[in-house]
């Protein structure tokens, strides 16, 4: 075993607090994740999530991230601008390490979002849920425990007792602005999007009651976003590019990049009720730390995301391996699944 990875296990007991959020590279494919403003804002009426990540493929251990997350609209009507309710639901399950320490969340969702005049809207959403954190570190095997030709587990370690399992209420808020500036042509529909966010996530700064007898804040993580999408007039191709930067505790975390796109089969203009299906490839880069190569393909509604973390800071040393991302989204633009829902039908 690893000694580095025993080091990283213990240390989230009594530095947790000041630890990072769970997080993907693929940023804007859980947009829960990173603004609850972001809940509805989405060309169609429903929109479901699942995204996968194995972090630190050479580590001798798994660590592994899951979120899946499902939103609606209400009061959403196609044909005018005017302001509508989202509402999402989401959990997410990230664990890792040979003490299989784990971070359990579920959450609702709740946005209001109302047109600003023009081309813009703006919505408000607030996030409440529980969590849950537990570990086992009777899994762990300490230096202590070597007796002379392995490590025998039933030899006293000296080191504590272990971890608390329990659960806390979070609570997340964010804005989020959006504008489109598409343009129509008999051909087809030219995009144009710019998206601004800002969040603050564990606003309520729950309490970690990791040992007993001591407690913990869980340090507030501000998130803030800027996407810009563009169709290239008269071609096929197009391209989005994202920054993002977090900061939570002593912690701050940058990525940015973004994604060049070809189509290879157009949209209905009119009804909308077929999508556009295009290919994309691009990278982004996490600040000091990762180059991320990242495919995308489109089509009939569905996304899927592939990426790769080409570690490039020290840390690489440690584990000689990166993390692969895998993400699938679908959007439903056709109908409603009830019917109800849908202003002016």
């Amino acid at each position: 075993m690893k000694r580095w990875i025993i080091g990283i296990i213990v240390g989230l007991g009594s530095t947790v607090s000041w630890s990072q959020d769970l997080h993907f590279s693929q940023v804007l494919q859980s947009p829960v994740l990173l603004n609850p403003g972001a809940t509805g804002v989405y060309n169609g009426w429903e929109r479901i999530t699942l995204h996968h990540r194995n972090q630190w493929l050479g580590a001798n251990t798994q660590f592994m991230s899951t979120a899946f997350a499902a939103e609606a609209t209400f009061l959403k009507n196609p044909r005018k601008n005017t302001g509508y309710l989202g509402i999402g639901v989401s959990f997410f399950n990230d664990m890792g390490g040979d003490a299989k320490f784990g971070n359990q969340l579920g959450a609702l969702t709740l946005s209001g979002v109302l047109p600003m005049g023009g081309a813009g809207q703006i919505s408000l959403g607030i996030q409440g849920g529980f969590g849950n954190r537990k570990g086992d570190m009777s899994r762990l095997l300490y230096e202590s425990q070597w007796n002379g030709s392995g490590f025998d587990p039933t030899i006293y370690s000296g080191e504590g007792d272990g971890l608390n399992s329990f659960s806390y209420a979070d609570v997340s808020t964010g804005i989020f602005y959006q504008y489109d500036g598409s343009s129509s042509t008999f051909a087809r529909n030219n995009n144009m999007k710019l998206q601004v966010g800002a969040a603050v996530y564990h606003a309520n700064a729950p309490q970690m009651n990791y040992r007993a007898g001591g407690t913990e804040q869980l340090a507030r993580k501000y998130v803030g976003l800027v996407n810009y999408a563009m169709d290239l007039p008269n071609t096929e191709w197009s391209f989005d590019v994202q920054f993002v930067q977090f900061i939570q505790g002593g912690h701050y975390e940058t990525i940015f990049g973004g994604l060049t796109r070809r189509r290879f089969q157009e949209g209905t203009k009119i009804t909308g009720y077929s999508q556009d299906a295009s290919f994309g490839f691009g990278a982004y880069v996490r600040m000091k730390d990762a180059i991320i190569p990242t495919v995308q393909v489109d089509y009939k509604g569905f996304r899927f995301g592939l990426s790769y973390d080409l570690i490039i800071s020290r840390m690489r040393r440690s584990y000689g391996g990166g993390s692969i991302e895998l993400s699938v989204s679908y959007t439903n633009m056709a109908h409603a699944l009830f019917k109800g829902r849908r202003k002016g039908y």
